[in-house]
């Protein structure tokens, strides 16, 4: 069976967390953005995830190209960005040497609190146990 997407980009999200629900929401409302395919992996269900886990892909924001390449994180975000013609002047900037390794390492910064943001942002909707552990 050929898993290769046929859209340009498949957007993997938890529309479980209101954090990333929110984010997903504002690159949907883009210009472009109805070329790409957007999977919400918080639900379960048949939706072939190409061999990435349901937990992984719910823990870290994830994109695969037409080709069958994934990216995560920053990388992720890089590629989703290039790919949205009102983002593209900022998906530049991971050609700017040291850039990609900041952007990865202030991802992973972020990704510890999540949790607590997606609970101040969702009020009593928390975001579950996808999101990772955090601050409580």
């Amino acid at each position: 069976m050929d898993t290769t997407p046929t859209a340009p980009l498949t957007v993997y999200y938890d529309g479980a967390c209101p954090l990333c629900a929110a984010e997903i929401r504002t690159y949907r409302r883009n210009r472009g953005a109805d070329a790409l395919a957007w999977v919400d992996v918080s639900q379960d269900g048949p939706a072939d995830l190409g061999g990435l886990s349901r937990a992984d892909a719910r823990a870290r924001f994830h994109v695969r190209d037409r080709a069958g390449r994934l990216a995560s994180g920053a990388a992720g975000f890089f590629t989703l960005w290039s790919h949205l013609p009102g983002w593209r002047r900022l998906a530049w900037i991971r050609h700017v040497p040291g850039v990609p390794w900041l952007a990865e390492g202030a991802y992973r910064l972020f990704l510890p609190l999540r949790p607590w943001i997606a609970r101040r942002l969702g009020g009593r909707r928390a975001c579950d146990d996808a999101c990772g552990p955090g601050p409580r």
